[in-house]
């Protein structure tokens, strides 16, 4: 219940400390999962003292635990072991502070931990951050090159001297954190974060060596594999081994078998790459070259044709053939010009034997009276009439004798 209270009429600290731990003894006994990283075993003292730590939300509570209790497990755990403590919350009123008191501490077994791990993997499969459409290729010549590793590690010099091996302009942005242990997730949290918010950084690569199932257990971490879900950067992970699966592998864009195996897949080998441009220069070479000789051949097969070998061949022909055609029009011509030189010699001639003054040159004359007209039949005329007298070499006048 919530507890009334007003500026002139407040709670003393006493009071506010009381109400806290009463509500606390309500929760009762509990059992609590974490990791072991303070331990404290005084010599002659009947109480051991813990720390316990949720890697994931880096947070921390203090446990205690009769000697008898931790000694029951005490050749099975140590710091940086996990644990499942049943114990009761105390809360320390003089100092204001919150405890575990333990009854029962069980480690938890590597079997248990993969059955959990399988657990949270469908979980998360379930909700498609596994899917291969989320995958993001990586480029083919990063610039910058984002690396999160332990300091000083066998994983960070594989991945460095590898990939400036292959490519040695290729630049880095290192971060150096626990790669195990209880700090080992929020550092990686961090670290991803940070270089995902760095425009510069092609791709992140997240690199550790080999070691337990415990050891890789920071990246398995939930919290982590939605961070590396959330990235905008290409993530490579590169997490112990050829058989080590944390669920880092299966979230991050590129699963590296090992740290030099994440640095041949992050960038090109600058060897293989002249070699490559070698061989498709060389191939574009024979290429043209084919293309070329394919051309001159298409070339000279044209130019051994009759027509081209000989181009004035058709115009003679057809010289020939003009000239044959000009002869036997003019021919035709003159055929037709004689035939109707010939009608017309003979029509003239009938014309002529026709005509008044082939008559005429026989002999014959024509009277024509003085209007001109000729006389036809004797009663026209009358005596002493003046008429003309045409015959074939000219004309006289004549008169009518009664």
């Amino acid at each position: 219940m919530a507890v009334n209270t007003t500026p002139e009429s407040p709670l003393p600290v006493g009071e506010v400390s009381r109400l806290i731990g009463g509500w606390i003894d309500r929760l009762g006994a509990v059992w609590v999962e974490g990791q072991i990283t303070q331990l404290s075993r005084r010599p002659g003292a009947g109480v051991v003292f813990l720390t316990l730590r949720d890697p994931s939300y880096d947070v921390s509570v203090s446990v205690t635990c009769y000697r008898q209790v931790f000694d029951a497990v005490a050749d099975v755990i140590g710091e940086g072991a996990r644990v499942v403590v049943h114990a009761k919350p105390e809360w320390y009123a003089p100092r204001g502070q919150l405890s575990l008191r333990a009854a029962e501490i069980k480690p938890v077994g590597v079997g248990e931990l993969l059955a959990r791990l399988e657990q949270l993997k469908k979980s998360l499969a379930r909700e498609g951050l596994f899917a291969p459409e989320r995958k993001k290729p990586l480029p083919f010549l990063p610039h910058l090159v984002g690396l999160v590793c332990g300091r000083a590690s066998a994983a960070e010099r594989d991945v460095l001297e590898n990939a400036r091996r292959r490519w040695p302009a290729v630049r880095f942005e290192v971060r150096n954190v626990a790669v195990q242990g209880v700090h080992a997730v929020p550092q990686v949290v961090r670290a991803v974060e940070e270089l995902d918010a760095i425009d510069d950084v092609d791709v992140i690569v997240v690199a550790r060596g080999g070691g337990s199932v415990e050891d890789l257990l920071p990246f398995s971490d939930e919290q982590l594999v939605r961070t590396v879900a959330a990235c905008r950067t290409p993530v490579v992970s590169a997490i112990g081994h050829e058989p080590d699966t944390p669920l880092l592998d299966y979230v991050a864009d590129v699963r590296a078998s090992t740290p030099t195996d994440a640095a041949k897949k992050v960038v090109p080998d600058v060897g293989e790459e002249y070699e490559r441009v070698r061989l498709l220069r060389d191939r574009a070479r024979r290429c043209v070259r084919a293309l070329v000789e394919r051309e001159e051949r298409g070339l000279a097969h044209a130019l051994a044709r009759p027509a081209l070998q000989d181009p004035h061949r058709m115009v003679d022909e057809r010289a020939e053939q003009v000239a044959s055609l000009l002869d036997r029009s003019r021919r035709t011509l003159r055929h037709h010009l004689d035939r109707a030189d010939s009608e017309l010699t003979h029509t003239r001639a009938r014309v002529e034997a026709l005509s008044p003054a082939a008559t005429l040159k026989r002999g014959y004359a024509v009277l024509q009276r003085a209007d001109g007209q000729a006389v036809r039949d004797p009663g026209e005329v009358s005596a002493g009439e003046a008429l003309r007298a045409r015959v074939s070499e000219g004309e006289f006048s004549v008169r009518v004798d009664a």
